[in-house]
Order: structure tokens, then C-alpha cells, then sequence
């Protein structure tokens, strides 16, 4: 069966030459040995005029029809002073195409800097962009409100956090990835044959093989674009105007959100940790003005987060070891907000719409069974019981949305529901928040199942587990995939949510490396340098979640629920609190308008009202509620239709004909530079320095994490002691001078205030919910009252384990004398040589005792070695084992039976 292969963009690189008529792109491939040329007309005020002539150029006609434009252009024939073509920008993308209320602005790609790979697929984030005007000012009309369109626009900062790949579709998973290039090839046949006659008539130049004339069969590799999911796409809106125009090569998709990867060493074997988060552009904005969801089922602060684990030491998607876990986060799925006007802290949580038959819940529900498959399991954090109702609002509505749909549904698909009170949890002091979540997410992570492209290994065998076998998912004959996905939520789905994550995070990080055959057990545990990696994965991606939506950083991370933050944590709680406070009264609403641009989700005209001058943005992400449907959904067959047959599997992941209408396959040769990743990745015709790779560069966990000292065990699953860590356990982000400045004034420190006290300036805790049981106050470090002799005993036993750590051995300890007789006669023969130096005129021997070698081998050096000499009797020992081995036993002579009776006797009489 021919290979399948994913199509690398053939446009990795542009320049963007200007003349006074046209706007000329001339792009390139990473090797800039295949060129394409896009001419953009600046004659026309207000339309965009773009022609690809989809001819494939190489460099020397590039240069040849560059200098052609450059001659025609001049103003006057044979002039070499001034230039009729001119260099305007080099770019590395195209993001789209916008326009206002004047002409359209091209927005190009000037910054890019890797953040992941994958498989050899490279991973970037753009850093730096440039808006340009297309049309020429001679033909210009301005408009007075274009320079405040533009502004708001460019409040959507395309330098934080949108990120691009040219080969690897970043709006799917990687198990859609994966699985749609392990389909077999009779799925897609007719689709090849479709592009066959455009694969005959290609140029000499695409479709080049050395054995075409001699007859031979060439190797063939089914090349395959897919169409992205453009629900987590940025840029779509963008696009859309040039998609069907020019060629596939030019459209290039982002994503927004968080892309974070580190390597774990496992004994010098590397292992990739890749975080991927993709937010829904669908009804997306800022906290307290994007709440719940719309009436298309799409909610607020939606992020699919992934991990990935593959083993870094073979690169091929083919032959490699990949791993994958996909959650969700998300908005309560009802019509529900807060309003904002009041200027509180916490504005009330208030249901705008009456949904008795949960509309708005089963379309949501609905895009999760056909992107994920069954169970969908919902893990709702919001609190239970307060002297005021607030988040308990958001529970009494969703709980029986959750009823009337399932008793729809087949019972092996229903939808399961976890209610659990996170806050009054953690107030508790008699509960530990983490060890139940970790309960909560062994079972999650048993039921969905978890993503692999390999089967089992041998070692499963040797090293069986019992929960091993009790992993769910759908088990395939090249491994198993992932079937449903865990949905937290909390009021944001923020700080709880991303603890809650984590924990399943790590769950599912530790079944992933077990069947990778990296541990022999799926359990990790806390202070090891693997799941401090993870955090600090985790925790950036919190971070990144929170300031897109919130506008501040986590106010409550891992270390908090784990009571082990630090007394300075407080502080810093309360200026995040400060922060989100400020960011969601005084800038949010400039933030949300800025996106609403960038998504095209609000156009500008002449005929409507300007953007600032509406009083809501309502009715823009409710599209339906102006007009009349003419198809009414079923209320009890919610789901759309064909997905029932096909799960628990996605049904997006199914090789039906629909999903294949999405698929464009492309018959290339092997070697074709438009799948060839080895050229892609190691870039052989360029001069690269190892120093200078991104998997040098990239977080590592023996660099980062493992402590300095000798004699450490250099393992990332061994618990370490919190000072044994290459970073401060005090705040991974702090400086070692601050670090310093903690462990000095940790000793005369007030305690920190109670988990009770820090709770109360949460994003989503109720000032007036006070929980009788208390809390107990948590120091970070313990702190004992201790009399001077015992300060003094504990400062020298301090001193003898500072001295032991490094060295393996307590060095304030006298001595042995036979030690010391070793020691003196080492030390005599260095100064006998020394004095040999000074007074060369001695001979050596007269000064040196000569020492006979106390090895039992004749021969003995760092060279070679000599056998030592075995004796008959221990020959004949040898020989037997290795007869009884082959299963040639000899008789059992009198002695061997004398001593079996013995044996019998000693042990069992």
C-alpha cells in the first residue's frame, strides 16, 4: 500500500515588491528553489483585484521576470537611477486580507520564532506583523473614522500567543492527525484518481523521476491537505475573500492560545512534553462580556487543550511513538451573564433565556459527540451551597438539561455528570483537594482512553498492571484512540479549572508514559522533576488562558491547593485580584471590540452604525435570532444525523463520504520536496550549528530540574526534597536574588494567611460564603521553637548533611586507620617525586620505594586485561549448567543424591 504524507506549504518565505500600479508577492519554498508570484492591483479604491497565475517559477525566471518588471516600470526607458520596482517588506506568512471603510490592508508575517516540533513538524508563534495599504494614494478616498477602525483592529496583538505551522494542521488534534494517515489507501482511491490527469500534466520541473524513461515503477506517496477545523481558526474570516482565487500554498491558518514544549530525559533518552491549547474563535471575548453561550451552541472561554508525548528519538509520524490527551474547558452551556454596570467585584449571575428543552446545551453537546465521541463527561467545579445564591444558579440549571438530554440518548452514551464544590473542599481541613481530584481523574482517564499510534509493548508483559487493562478508548489494530473527552467548568474556567486540568493532566501523563514503556507503573508522583516539568507546563498555560480572557495572571495555582505556597504568595494573589478587577472595568470592553473586528464578526459600513456605537454586541454572535428557522431541530433527536451509527468513535474521525470531501489527495513521487520532512527539518542545503537548534534551546528537565550535586539520582521519577531542584520551588519565575531574600525572611515571617482568607479573593468565591469548619493555617516551611543546645545540635547536624549530600559519604568523620595508612603512603610517594624534580642529579630509584601490584591478574592495565585461570572442577561446574540448559542432564552420581537428601531433609523434615 503507497505511503501517505501530509503537504508541506510551498510557500514558507515572501517579498513583497511595490510599484505604483501593483503589489507584487512573490513567494518561495524554505529552500527558495520553487517560486510563486501574486499580483495585487492598487488601482482600485475599494475592491481587491488579486491574480495568481498558479505557474510555478524557478529562481532564475524570478530574477528574470523581477528585472523585466523593474525595466517596465521606470519612469523613463534606459533610466538606472530610480528603481520601478522597490522591496516594501519580507514576510514569513500572509494572515489575511481587511478592509474598513477605505480600500483593503494586507497583514503579512515579519517575526516568527519556533515553539515546538512535532514529528519534524516545526511549530512557530508569530512575533511581529506589518499592516499594509493596498491601494495607491493617487486613487485613495478617505474616510475620517478609517484611522480608529485600523487602531482597534491592531488591539488584537498578533505578536501574543497566535501560532502557525506550515505542515502541521494545528486546528486538529493529533489523533485526527494521525488517524487520517493510517486510512487505507482504497478509501481515497477514487479521490487520487481525480487528480490524476493533474498530476500527468504537471511541468518537468514538479513531476521529475530518473526512472520514468527507462520504465520502471516509480514510488508513490499519497500527498493529503485537509481541510482545517475552522472553529479554532483565527484568520478564516480573513481569508475568505481569497480562498477560492489563489492557489492552497498562499492560505496559511493560526490558531489562538497557548503552545508550550519541554524535554524530559529519562536516563539520556529524550522525551517531548508538548502543550497545545487551542480557544474557539466562536463567541469569543472577555470575561464578564462573553458569558455562556450563544444559540448556536458555541460558549465562552471554549479552549481544547491537548498533550503530547513522544519519544524525541525517531522523528517519523510512520515510525515514531506518539501519544496524545485532549480536554475541553468551557462556559456552563446556558443563556446566561453578569452585568457589569453595577461596578462590583462579583456582579450577580443572572439567566437572560427560558430553555425548557435545553436548545442551547444539545447543540453544544452535539459538536462534542462529533468532534470527541462518547462519554462526554462534564466535571462542574461551581459551589453547591452559599448563604447567597450565586454560582449554585449555574447548577440547578444544567443538571436537569443534562437529564432531559440523556434519556434521548442510548445508555452507553450518556452524557455523565461530576458535581463537586472545589472551594468549600479546599476551606476543609480535614480533606486534601488534590488526592481527590486524582481519584476523580484515574477514573476519567479509565473511561476515555487516551491516544497511541503503537501497540502494546513487550515490556507490558513483563511488567503487567492491573489498571493497565482497565484503560478505556477504542482499540485499533495500530493502537488505541481516544473516545470522549472530560469538559471542566468552572464560573471562569480559570484558576479551578486549570488545577483540575492538571491533575487530569498528570493522570493521563503517567498512563501515556507507561505505554510509551517508559515506567514500569502508570503512577507519577509530586517533587519529581517530570511532574515539576508538567506544572510549570501547566501553570504557563494557565497564565496565557487567564490574561486572554481574565486580564491577569492565575490567582490560585497548584502550589495553593497543595498548601505549600509561599507566605509572599498572598501579596501576589492580591495584586492579580487587583488586576482582573481592573482589566474587566476598564479595558475589556476595548479588548472585546478589538475582536470583534479581527473575527469579522462586525463588518464596517456606511449604512450601519459604527462599532463604538453599539450598545451591545448581542445580536453579532447571536445570528439566528433575527430571522426565522426554517428547519426546526428536533428536541429529542438533538444530535445530527450519522453520528449515533459510528460512536463512541468521533464521527469527524470516521472515513465516511463526507469526511472525504474534506480531504484533497495529491499523487506525488517519493522523493517530491512537497512531503519530503527530512529536507524540511534538517535543511541540508544550509550551514547549522547544533548550538543553535531549537532542542538544545528547549526547557530540559536534567538542565532545568535536576539537582546539581554528585551522586543524585539522575532519574525524572524520583521524589526529590524541595531544596534538591535545579529551579526555586518558591516560584519558578522568581530570581535567585529573590529566592535568597525568601529563605532569609522565612524563619522571622508572619504565618501566611489561611486558605480560608486567600479563597476569599478568588475570581469565583462568594464573600459572603463562610464555611463552619474552618481551616487551618499552612506555613510554607515549618517552623520549630527550639532551645540554643538544640539550635547548636541542629545547626551540626545541618553542617554534616550539607557535607554528606554532594560527596556520598560524611567527611566530618574521623578516618579509618587503614585508611590513613594509604592516605601517608600515597602522600610519601608524591613527595618523594616532587623532591626527584628539584634534584634531578638523584636517581629515582635511590628515592622511590618500588610497590608490588596487588592485582591476581598476570596482566592488568587500563588497556587490557587478562583472564584469570579457572581449574577443571569449575569447568565441569560450567559445563553442566550449560548442558542442563539444552536439556542435557547427566546422572545424578551418589554425592549429587546424598546431598538432595540433605537438602530435603534440612528444609522440610
Amino acid at each position: 500500500m503507497p505511503q501517505s504524507a501530509a503537504i508541506i506549504s510551498g510557500i514558507q518565505r515572501m517579498v513583497l515588491y511595490e510599484t505604483r500600479a501593483r503589489y507584487f508577492l512573490v513567494g518561495s519554498n524554505q529552500a527558495q528553489t520553487k517560486h510563486r508570484v501574486l499580483k495585487i492591483d492598487r488601482t482600485e479604491p475599494k475592491d481587491l483585484v488579486i491574480i495568481d497565475d498558479k505557474h510555478v517559477y524557478n529562481q532564475q525566471e524570478v530574477r528574470e521576470l523581477l528585472g523585466r518588471l523593474d525595466l517596465g516600470n521606470r519612469t523613463k526607458i534606459g533610466q538606472k537611477g530610480s528603481s520601478g520596482l522597490s522591496r516594501a517588506v519580507s514576510a514569513f506568512g500572509i494572515v489575511g486580507f481587511v478592509r474598513f471603510l477605505e480600500g483593503y490592508y494586507i497583514v503579512l508575517i515579519t517575526k516568527r520564532r519556533k515553539m515546538a516540533d512535532i514529528g519534524g513538524h516545526s511549530i512557530y508563534k508569530i512575533e511581529d506583523t506589518s499592516m499594509i495599504y493596498i491601494p495607491n494614494d493617487s486613487v485613495r478616498v478617505t474616510h475620517p473614522d478609517e484611522a480608529r477602525y485600523v487602531r482597534i483592529f491592531q488591539n488584537v496583538d498578533l505578536s501574543s500567543n497566535f501560532y502557525f505551522s506550515y505542515s502541521y494542521d494545528l486546528s486538529h488534534s493529533l489523533q485526527y492527525n494521525l488517524t487520517l494517515l493510517q486510512r487505507p489507501y482504497e478509501l481515497w482511491s477514487s479521490a487520487a484518481s481525480s487528480t490524476e490527469e493533474e498530476v500527468h500534466t504537471q511541468s518537468k520541473q514538479d513531476s521529475f523521476d530518473i526512472f520514468e524513461d527507462e520504465g520502471l515503477p516509480t514510488q508513490v506517496v499519497y500527498g493529503l491537505q485537509n481541510e482545517p477545523y475552522y472553529k479554532y481558526v483565527w484568520n478564516g474570516r480573513l481569508l475568505e475573500r481569497v480562498k477560492d482565487i489563489v492557489h492552497h500554498d498562499w492560505l496559511m491558518y493560526i490558531i489562538h492560545g497557548f503552545c508550550g514544549q519541554s524535554k524530559l530525559l529519562i536516563y539520556g533518552r529524550p522525551v517531548h512534553i508538548t502543550l497545545i491549547a487551542r480557544r474557539s474563535s466562536k463567541f469569543a471575548g472577555t470575561r464578564f462580556l462573553k458569558r455562556g453561550a450563544n444559540c448556536e451552541g458555541d460558549v465562552a472561554n471554549e479552549v481544547e487543550t491537548e498533550q503530547i508525548v513522544h519519544d524525541a528519538s525517531v522523528m517519523s509520524f510512520t515510525a515514531g511513538s506518539y501519544s496524545s490527551y485532549v480536554q475541553v474547558r468551557g462556559s456552563v452551556p446556558l443563556y446566561w451573564s453578569q452585568d457589569i454596570s453595577t461596578m462590583m467585584p462579583k456582579p450577580p449571575i443572572r439567566l437572560d433565556q427560558a430553555d425548557p428543552y435545553a436548545h442551547v446545551a444539545a447543540l453544544h453537546f452535539d459538536q462534542m459527540l462529533q468532534r470527541f465521541g462518547s462519554p462526554i463527561i462534564i466535571l462542574n467545579l461551581v459551589k453547591k451551597r452559599e448563604k447567597r445564591k450565586h454560582e449554585k444558579i449555574l447548577s440547578e440549571e444544567l443538571y436537569p438539561a443534562v437529564i432531559n438530554l440523556n434519556q434521548f440518548l442510548p445508555p452507553d452514551h450518556w452524557i455523565d455528570y461530576i458535581a463537586w464544590d472545589m472551594a468549600r473542599y479546599t476551606k476543609s481541613k480535614l480533606c486534601n483537594v488534590l488526592d481527590r481530584l486524582s481519584m476523580i481523574a484515574e477514573n476519567v482517564v479509565k473511561r476515555t482512553g487516551f491516544f497511541i499510534n503503537r501497540s502494546n509493548f513487550y515490556c507490558h508483559t513483563l511488567r503487567p498492571d492491573d489498571r493497565w487493562g482497565d484503560v478505556g478508548g477504542h482499540i485499533t489494530g495500530s493502537g488505541r484512540v481516544q473516545t470522549g473527552v472530560l469538559r471542566t467548568n468552572c464560573v471562569d474556567c480559570l484558576d479551578r479549572t486549570n488545577t483540575a486540568q492538571f491533575m487530569v493532566g498528570k493522570c493521563a501523563l503517567a498512563y501515556q508514559l507507561y505505554a510509551l514503556g517508559m515506567i514500569d507503573k502508570p503512577k507519577l508522583q509530586f517533587d519529581t522533576d517530570c511532574v515539576r516539568l508538567f506544572e510549570e507546563l501547566y501553570e504557563d498555560h494557565g497564565d496565557t488562558l487567564s490574561l486572554q480572557y481574565g486580564g491577569s495572571q492565575l490567582v490560585h495555582r497548584v502550589k495553593t491547593y497543595r498548601k505549600i505556597a509561599p507566605w509572599t504568595q498572598h501579596s501576589k494573589d492580591i495584586m492579580q485580584t487587583l488586576s482582573r478587577y481592573y482589566s474587566n472595568a476598564f479595558s475589556d470592553a476595548d479588548r472585546q471590540d478589538a475582536i470583534n473586528l479581527f473575527l469579522q464578526v462586525y463588518q464596517p459600513s456606511e449604512s450601519k452604525p459604527h462599532l463604538w456605537e453599539l450598545p451591545t454586541d448581542f445580536y453579532l454572535h447571536q445570528k439566528s435570532t433575527m430571522a426565522l428557522p426554517q428547519d426546526r431541530r428536533s428536541y429529542t433527536l438533538w444530535w445530527s444525523e450519522g453520528i449515533l451509527s459510528y460512536l463512541p468513535v468521533p464521527y469527524d474521525e470516521v472515513p465516511c463520504e463526507d469526511n472525504m470531501k474534506k480531504v484533497e489527495v495529491k499523487r506525488v513521487s517519493r522523493f517530491d520536496e512537497s512531503t519530503d520532512l527530512y529536507t524540511e527539518f534538517f535543511k541540508p542545503y544550509e550551514i547549522t550549528s547544533f548550538d543553535d537548534t531549537f532542542c538544545i534551546a528547549m526547557t530540559n528537565s536534567a538542565r532545568e530540574f535536576m539537582p546539581k550535586t554528585v551522586g543524585v539520582d539522575p532519574s525524572p521519577f524520583t521524589v526529590r526534597k524541595p531544596e534538591e531542584t535545579g529551579k526555586s520551588v518558591l516560584g519558578n519565575k522568581s530570581s535567585k536574588e529573590e529566592t535568597l531574600l525568601q529563605r532569609k525572611t522565612a524563619a522571622s515571617a508572619p504565618p501566611p494567611p489561611s486558605e480560608e482568607a486567600i479563597s476569599s479573593t478568588s475570581e469565583d468565591d462568594s464573600e459572603e460564603d463562610r464555611d463552619d469548619e474552618g481551616s487551618v493555617s499552612q506555613r510554607s516551611t515549618p517552623i520549630k521553637l527550639l532551645t540554643e543546645s538544640g539550635e547548636s545540635t541542629r545547626t551540626q547536624e545541618q553542617q554534616q548533611q550539607t557535607v554528606k549530600e554532594p560527596y556520598g559519604l560524611n567527611l566530618a568523620k574521623f578516618p579509618a586507620e587503614k585508611d590513613l595508612l594509604i592516605y601517608q603512603s600515597c602522600l610519601k610517594l608524591i613527595l618523594h617525586y616532587i623532591h626527584h624534580l628539584k634534584h634531578s642529579s638523584l636517581p629515582l630509584s635511590s628515592s622511590l620505594t618500588l610497590r608490588e601490584p596487588v592485582s591476581c591478574f598476570a596482566e592488568d592495565s587500563i588497556y587490557a586485561v587478562s583472564p584469570p585461570h579457572a581449574d577443571r572442577d569449575s569447568r565441569d561446574v560450567f559445563e553442566s549448567h550449560v548442558m542442563t540448559g539444552q536439556g542435557q542432564v547427566r546422572a545424578l552420581c551418589r554425592d549429587d543424591m546424598l546431598m538432595y537428601r540433605e537438602y530435603v531433609k534440612n528444609r522440610y523434615m
